[in-house]
């Protein structure tokens, strides 16, 4: 079952979010988080699974980094949209990180992580389509994804959006245990996906 985009109903039409939406039949808010949400993400990180930490670019199990992560909240080059069902909990989240580097300023990596039980089911698209809204306001240009060459469904999703690959880097990231991994760079336009989600009506849908 694939969510529908145009499912995304606004609690105010002079705010994007919160949102709400309907996946695998349960009720689920798209928010941004704030200063609050570090424990929320604690207990999401630690009902991942081994392998899905390997994936996590910073240990979010661990209070220290999580923390780290909340007070980049305040700026204005970071910002992260959270997926929480009807108890509060997060189900999957997208960060959209903004270079502080002055000239790549207009550039944003994009970095998507759904929990198990949302798998499957659209959620990651959902999620990405969002955060390019949010770099969209955030003026972001172009957005990067890095991914480990084993995640393929995660890179399937990233080119049904418009991600090209730039770059193959060999033996570029180190797990925890030691082993070696590809890291593959792909790369949108933010304004050619946005133009593409217009023609399909999902930005209005976005918008409403």
């Amino acid at each position: 079952m694939a969510i529908d985009p145009l499912r995304l109903i606004h609690a105010s039409p002079d705010a994007r979010y919160p949102a709400t939406t309907t996946i695998g039949g349960r009720p689920f808010t798209l928010r941004l988080m704030n200063q609050d949400d570090g424990p929320l993400v604690i207990t999401f990180g630690r009902s991942l699974s081994d392998d899905d930490q390997l994936y996590l670019r910073r240990d979010i199990t661990r209070v220290g980094e999580v923390n780290a992560w909340v007070r980049r909240l305040s700026t204005q080059q970071f910002q992260t949209l959270l997926l929480v069902d009807e108890h509060g909990d997060i189900g999957a989240y997208a960060n959209v990180d903004r270079s502080g580097v002055p000239w790549m300023h207009h550039v944003a990596e994009l970095r998507v992580l759904v929990g198990e039980p949302l798998r499957g089911l659209g959620t990651a698209r959902l999620l990405t389509e969002a955060a390019f809204r949010v770099a969209l306001e955030m003026g972001v240009e172009k957005i990067i994804g890095q991914l480990m060459v084993e995640q393929v469904d995660a890179i399937a999703v990233f080119r049904s959006l418009g991600f090209q690959p730039e770059a193959l880097l060999r033996d570029h990231v180190k797990d925890r245990q030691g082993g070696l991994h590809d890291l593959v760079i792909l790369s949108c336009q933010v304004g050619s996906l946005g133009s593409k989600l217009e023609m399909y009506g999902v930005t209005a849908a976005l918008a409403e």
